[in-house]
């Protein structure tokens, strides 16, 4: 533990050193909350992303980096007098404690086991402190978070007072609704907000659909990306090899090749 304490220490020390307006980093020091706040997103997305493909050592390097961002973060809420990185720390640590009574309250709550109800009383309770007891269950739902996981974190909020299909099969019937609807607007020729309209209906159902499956939508759709990436390098892979591009083949010959990297995954 005196090891782990002392290499968050040193990450600390190079971020003071970073952020010194004498002798630190010009764009360290040009940065602010907004500026870093992509980075952030994007670190935890490059940390997925390692998981994602079971490679342990760029999990490890890429844990590094997010932790790096919260440092940053931290290290300019501290120029400001607003908190620094023990605060953050010790936030974390109460939230957990707090929230898991189950592990580290009394006996009686010990007993009691942990309890999914019990963790949604405590996150809402917590929800009220902060916005008073009339804001609504969906207030603090991230507007940051990409659209397929916060389609399924309010929905998920949602259905946790009632508002929700009681019947997967419900759902598909929304969703082939929703899919005539968007039909309808292309065969008029309807305008693009329009369409962009129905669009995000449709693939707000479908991310509802996801959750009714328990998939997580933006996994099956890392996957299906990867998928076509994959099978159309074969594309190119095999054009290649007959001194041909892409845009000198026709959609009929490249839909033949799609067809023969899918049967070769299946072998």
């Amino acid at each position: 533990m005196a090891e782990e304490t002392g290499a968050i220490d040193r990450l600390l020390s190079i971020m003071v050193r970073l952020r010194d307006p004498t002798s630190g980093c010009p764009w360290d020091l040009e940065q602010n909350f907004s500026s870093i706040a992509p980075y952030t997103i994007e670190e935890a997305y490059e940390v997925a992303d390692a998981i994602e493909r079971g490679d342990i050592e760029e999990i490890k390097d890429e844990l590094g980096d997010l932790l790096l961002q919260v440092v940053f973060h931290a290290q300019m809420a501290a120029e400001q007098g607003a908190f620094d990185f023990e605060d953050v720390a010790a936030a974390i640590s109460d939230k957990m404690v707090r929230r898991h009574p189950h592990v580290f309250g009394d006996e009686r709550q010990r007993a009691a086991g942990a309890v999914k109800v019990r963790w949604e009383e405590i996150k809402a309770a917590e929800r009220a402190a902060k916005g008073g007891a009339a804001a609504s269950i969906l207030d603090d739902v991230p507007l940051a978070l990409p659209a397929l996981s916060r389609a399924v974190k309010l929905q998920n909020r949602a259905a946790r007072v009632g508002f929700d299909w009681p019947e997967t099969r419900m759902v598909i019937d929304k969703l082939n609704e929703e899919m005539l609807e968007l039909s309808a607007e292309v065969a008029k020729g309807g305008d693009a907000d329009r369409l962009e309209d129905e669009m995000g209906d449709l693939l707000f159902v479908y991310a509802n659909l996801a959750r009714h499956l328990k998939i997580d939508p933006e996994a099956a759709l890392r996957r299906a990306n990867a998928k076509f990436r994959r099978r159309f390098g074969r594309i190119e892979e095999k054009l290649a090899a007959q001194g041909r591009t892409p845009a000198q083949s026709t959609l009929e010959e490249m839909d033949a090749l799609w067809d023969e990297a899918k049967g070769e995954e299946r072998r």
